[in-house]
Parts: structure tokens; sequence; C-alpha cells
């Protein structure tokens, strides 16, 4: 398939506000796609390249947008993906200029309307993957299957492209047999906010509820085959060479086959856990590992049992999955207690605090495993209100903050409009280390400037701790942030996994009218 055709039907769904009509446009496409360019085109589709960060700066992607474009198309969506695939693999002394050469090469290529899908593709502003269910629901009406089904199998899979391939060339079969396996790791669960722990035991009191401590480190998922071990993060991206003696304590267990969901933290004298900040040290580095872990070793929490022997459980409830666990890696488990009274519920939140944990998760022991969903069959009990919110924007700082990025423009995601809905700015809460990371970090990911704003790609999500939620009438969701302080960057997290403008007014509650 030609790349300008990728490109055309692009503009189209961004130029049209119906859903239907964005289905209908992404569906006829994806119908004409041949085998081989199913992954990569429903990946742009989605927001990003297939071969995931290149590694491209904002100025090598100006620049090479500044290029003279080519009068007709001629790129194949197959040109265009190996293109990427061989950016992607540019490392070394001189990579950066190999890249901007190589990207240069690539737009000189493209047409005008091919450059410009490039160049949002590759700075973000496709929303990095907020378009995902429009283009799964797409996706199921070209290859003729239940939208249901191939959700599922995305989450199993862990990946829409890939489901889409089955989905395209096997159907509703094909997409059955995506199933829990062990090393493919699946979109982890996840949890909603309450608004306290009574409120949460409420809420779950006709299932039954199990509490258990609410760790500040990295979500991780744990995959035993045998001998082998590996060791993914909640992106999905295997870590295992950061963490050897969590590999390695997984690997003396008993069960032949084994996923497990949890946390690993690193932990301090007496057992209180270290800043989270100082936990994700020991990610994404492979030299050196060795010698960190011996100053910074971390501890594994299990919380959950996703397959044992073969056998999944992602359909069984919590409780279920609770007794498996228990059996398969008891010394791993995280502290919980099950069917507590309130009495015993609340001696369990203060024995959580006194060790140092940010609060305690409250869950539904009647829930199956909601791969990849949000909701209320686990409930997040903190001390403080927290968010985690994505950053739009950075304003130069002043005083003794002159030359960092100080103050963040903060938002939530709307789903509905796939857009971000700005709750407020924040300065708060911040050290110096933070603020010449984040400076650092946020023109990386500029895209422009208005006086001393500096506009970035949202990708960067930040927890923010906050006293209340107020009306507003600058910010056009109606809503802010009082008080609001940064806590910690969440580099564990995607944009994707930041909160909703619905999360915020569900905490907010009902408003008063006028």
């Amino acid at each position: 398939m030609r790349f300008a055709e990728v490109a055309g039907v692009s503009d189209a769904v961004a130029a049209t506000s119906s859903r239907l009509d964005k289905i209908g446009r992404m569906a006829e496409l994806v119908r004409r796609l041949a085998p081989d360019d199913v992954v990569p085109v429903v990946a742009w589709l989605s927001g990003a390249p297939r071969q995931g960060r290149i590694g491209i700066g904002h100025a090598a992607i100006s620049a090479a947008a500044g290029t003279r474009p080519a009068e007709a198309p001629e790129l194949t969506v197959a040109d265009v993906d190996a293109r990427l695939d061989e950016l992607a693999r540019v490392a070394g002394s001189g990579a950066a200029r190999e890249r901007a050469r190589q990207l240069t090469a690539l737009f000189e290529k493209a047409t005008r309307p091919e450059q410009d899908f490039l160049r949002r593709l590759l700075y973000g502003e496709l929303r990095q993957g907020a378009l995902e269910g429009v283009v799964l629901e797409a996706v199921a009406r070209a290859a003729g299957v239940s939208a249901a089904r191939l959700r599922r199998a995305v989450l199993m899979a862990g990946d829409l492209p890939a489901a889409a391939h089955a989905a395209l060339a096997g159907g509703e079969r094909a997409l059955d047999a995506i199933a829990v396996r062990v090393m493919q790791p699946i979109r982890p669960m996840l949890a909603d906010s309450a608004e306290g722990l009574d409120a949460a035991l409420d809420d779950l009191s006709d299932a039954g509820a199990a509490l258990e401590y609410k760790l500040d480190g990295a979500r991780v998922q744990l995959h035993k085959a045998g001998d082998d071990v590996r060791v993914f993060s909640r992106t999905l991206n295997d870590v295992t060479a950061s963490v050897p003696e969590i590999a390695a304590v997984v690997a003396a267990l008993p069960a032949r086959s084994l996923i497990l969901d949890g946390e690993v933290i690193a932990l301090g004298p007496g057992g209180t856990p270290r800043p989270f900040q100082t936990t994700m040290r020991r990610f994404g580095r492979t030299r050196g590992v060795d010698d960190l872990r011996l100053d910074l070793p971390l501890t594994l929490f299990a919380f959950d049992c996703l397959l044992v022997d073969d056998a999944p459980l992602v359909d069984e409830p919590l409780e279920r999955r609770v007794a498996v666990l228990q059996d398969a890696a008891d010394a791993l488990s995280v502290p919980r207690v099950v069917r507590p009274t309130r009495a015993e519920a609340a001696a369990f939140a203060r024995d959580a605090a006194d060790r140092g944990h940010e609060g305690v998760m409250a869950k539904s022991l009647a829930a199956p495993y909601a791969a990849g969903r949000r909701g209320a069959a686990w409930l997040k009990v903190k001390q403080a209100r927290t968010l985690d919110l994505v950053v739009l924007a950075a304003e130069w700082g002043h005083g003794r903050r002159r030359g960092w990025l100080s103050n963040l423009h903060l938002g939530a995601r709307d789903p509905a409009t796939r857009t971000f809905v700005m709750l407020g700015k924040t300065f708060k809460g911040m050290t110096d280390e933070m603020l010449a990371w984040q400076t650092e970090r946020l023109l990386s990911l500029e895209v422009a400037r208005d006086g001393i704003v500096v506009f970035v790609r949202p990708e960067l999500v930040v927890e923010v701790a906050f006293n209340e939620i107020q009306d507003s009438r600058v910010y056009a969701g109606g809503l802010a942030l009082r008080f609001a302080r940064v806590k910690r960057y969440r580099t564990d997290k995607t944009a994707e996994d930041a909160n909703t403008i619905d999360d915020v007014r569900r905490l907010a509650g009902p408003r008063e009218p006028g």
C-alpha cells in the first residue's frame, strides 16, 4: 500500500468529529492492507511507530520536516517501516548525526501531506494511543469480528497491532487462540481511587474485600517457564537484566510455570520503603547492575497470580488467585488481610502507614483480573489524595530557579475527545535535582514556545498531591486542583495510564448548580 493512502485517511479522520465516520474510514483502509502492512499501519493509526521510541529529538524532526517535499507519492508502507527500523537500530558514536541524516533522506522522498503525517507521528501529536479505542473498533469491523473479542485479545497479547494481524488473518478463531501464555506479558489491571477506607469497604461490601499494603514501588510482571524467568515492567518492557536478584528469587519457586503480578521496592533499614525515584534507579540499566544491586537491593512483593503450571487464572475470582499465590509463592506475598472487620481494617491501614507505605489497596474478592482496565474492583486508599496527570507545558523559572523549567501545566486525559484537559499549574514540591531532570526531559519533548512557556508532547506523567478539587472558570474542564504539589514523576507510566477527567469529576463529587 502507498504511504500516502495512510496519511490521507489520517487527515480525513482528524477532520471529522463523528466517531462512526472515523471508524468507517479506518476500517475501509485496514480492510485493504496487505498482511505485512497490518502491524505498522495499525500502530501508526494508534499514534506511534511500531518500533516505539526511536531516539529522534525535536530539532532533528523539525529540520527534516523543513526539507523540500517530493512532487509525487512514491513511498510505500513497507518503505517507511523499513526506514524507521533502520533509524531505531542506529547506535554508538555519531548516532544523533546519522539519525538526522537518515530522517532527512526519508522526508525528502515524502510529499507534503506525507511529511506532515510523519512529523506528527514522530512528535507524538497523533495522541500517542489515545485513538486506540477507535482503531480497535475499525479493525474489528474490517475483520468481521466482535470488538469485545478483539479487545480481550489485545489485553492478552499486550498489543493492538499483533491482535489486529491475527484478527485479519484468522478471524475470531485466531483471536480465541490468543490466551494467557508464559513469556507473553499482558496489560496490568489498574486501580481507581477511593475517598477513604470506609468508603472503599462500603463499595466492596457485597463481594467481600481484601486489604493489601499500597507499595510505592515499581510494578512488575514475572514469567517463569522452567528455569527461564523474565521480568516485565508496567509498560511490558523486558527489564530482566536490570533486576537479576528478582529473577533468581522467582526461578527458585517450585511451580513449573508461573505468572505473578507484583511490585519491587528498595527497602531501607528496618524494612522501611525508600523513595520511588530510588527504586527506579535500578531500571533501564544493564551495565554496572551487579555493583548497584549491592548498594540498592530490591525486594519483590507479589500480590496476584495469573497462571500456575500452565493453568490461566485471569478469569478466576481474586479469592481463588490469592489462594493459589499463597501455595505457589507465599514467602513473596504482599501483607494482606481478608474480609476484615472495620476495626481490623483500620488497624491494618495504620500498620501500613507506620511502616512507611503510602496507604492500602482494597480489592474485591469476587473480581476476575480485568487486564488493562481501571475499575472499582481495585481501589487505592492513600493518606493524601493524588492524581497521575500529564505535563502539557512548563514555564521558565525566575530568581533561584532561573534557567530551569519550573511551573508545570497539568492535564487529565479526556477519552471522549482524545485530548487533555488542563487542571492547573504547580511549581511546588520540586527539589533542585528534580528541576534539573525535568528541564532536560521536557526540552527533549518540546513542540513549541510562547514567551516563557515551553509546550511539550503530552508524554510525561507526574503524580500530584492536592488538598481539594474546586470549581474553575479559568479552565475548560470547569475544575482545578487546590494546593497542587508534585510528589514524584511516574517514569514507569505512559500518558495512557494517566487519570482521566472523568476520574477527577468523580473525586470532585456533585457540584452545586450555577
